[in-house]
């Protein structure tokens, strides 16, 4: 199945599972702009899965106080340009409830779902990949899946999580990437990163649709200079798995990170400060980032913007130069 049935799939369990779940957002009655909420009103009522006005502060906002009571509460942000109206929500609200209150209650049962990253076509108001801002957040979960089975696994983790989850879905992927999907129920761990390929020379790191870019590099490096790449999906951005990192880096010597959002402030930064203070003396070239530029999304330039195959290869290529 794609993306899409994927989570519209996962959805159904989680609100067949708790009764208590309800499922939200701007037009997702009749399936929403991308349709990954289609025929769920039908199943279980208006009460349970229902449209929302154009009002991300307010959608925020509900989810926080539904949540705060013990209930399941799943919100949809259109697309992840807009949420940030809604940012002092999940960042003065949502992520403070737990410790303001000393633990005596919190809202760790909400799920914020959005669609972000590149689309093709969606210039800078529908292309964003903002899930830096939020790993920013103390007592916030950032969950990024690269495709249908990981959506299904980490979806339905964040359904019983006791903390907030953002969930952002790579749009782009939707209807592109197609995997096998198990039917039963299965839990993706919160914060454990996948090794997807093993290998010893570069380690290479990345999440959501960008690992499609990275296989590509990698099977490239492989392919045409006969460098061996570890390639590991973060999976979770908050908590993000800095011991699998630390291991595969030992290892490699080198590491490469790469994600489609402006460099400056990025996750990667975050995950290359890290890896440095604790692989220093392990590493035999300087850490790589191969990233969006600090810019507004273009729309004409969208393929000189990406940080496609060519330019990852590139950067792989020249840590096996540094270290010879």
């Amino acid at each position: 199945m794609n993306l899409v049935t994927s989570i519209n799939q996962t959805l159904f369990r989680i609100l067949e599972k708790n009764s208590s779940a309800i499922l939200f957002g701007q037009d997702i009655a009749f399936g929403g702009v991308f349709r990954c909420t289609t025929n769920l009103q039908s199943k279980f009522g208006k009460n349970r899965v229902f449209n929302t006005p154009l009002n991300e502060t307010g959608i925020i906002g509900m989810a926080v106080g539904y949540a705060s009571t013990g209930s399941l509460a799943i919100a949809e942000i259109q697309f992840a340009d807009y949420v940030f109206p809604a940012f002092d929500q999940i960042k003065n609200e949502a992520s403070m409830f737990r410790y303001r209150s000393g633990n005596q209650w919190d809202c760790g049962k909400m799920i914020v779902r959005m669609p972000y990253g590149a689309v093709g076509h969606g210039g800078h108001y529908h292309s964003q990949s903002p899930e830096a801002f939020f790993t920013h957040i103390p007592g916030i979960i950032v969950v990024v899946p690269r495709g249908p089975i990981q959506a299904k696994g980490l979806l339905l983790s964040a359904s019983i999580s006791n903390d907030p989850v953002v969930f952002f879905e790579p749009k782009a992927l939707y209807r592109s990437k197609i995997d096998d999907v198990p039917d039963e129920d299965y839990y993706i761990p919160i914060g454990k990163a996948e090794i997807m390929n093993e290998g010893t020379d570069v380690t290479v790191v990345g999440w959501g649709r960008q690992l499609q870019v990275l296989e590509k590099a990698c099977e490239l490096a492989q392919k045409n200079h006969g460098i061996s790449c570890e390639l590991i999906d973060l999976r979770t951005l908050a908590p993000w798995d800095v011991d699998t990192i630390e291991a595969s880096v030992r290892k490699t010597g080198k590491l490469l990170v790469s994600h489609e959002s402006p460099v400056t402030g990025g996750v990667g930064g975050e995950i290359a400060c890290t890896v440095q203070e604790r692989c220093f003396l392990s590493l035999e070239a300087p850490i790589a980032r191969v990233c969006g530029y600090d810019m507004p999304f273009p729309l004409i330039k969208e393929k000189e913007y990406l940080p496609d195959e060519w330019k990852n290869l590139e950067a792989i290529k020249s840590l096996m130069e540094f270290s010879k």
